[in-house]
């Protein structure tokens, strides 16, 4: 049996906590968390190239690493 890898900090009772809030979120809450990220001015959604997500996912891992992203 292989054994589970979490990012650091992450461990299964996290994954659990995080599948369980949005498997069980209604539609309206799923449209509010969507329209809050949107006026939030620390975040911001752009479209990626699919080829390109790899990239840009090690890239702000890389950025979370060093301590630059809560």
């Amino acid at each position: 049996m292989k054994q589970s890898r979490f990012p650091k900090g992450w461990d299964e009772k996290r994954v659990s906590e995080l599948l369980a809030h949005y498997e069980t979120q209604t539609e309206d809450e799923i449209v509010a968390e969507d329209e809050a990220t949107l006026l939030d001015p620390e975040q911001t959604v752009m479209e990626v190239p699919a080829k390109l997500v790899p990239m840009v996912r090690e890239l702000i891992a890389r950025h979370e690493d060093v301590g630059d992203v809560p």
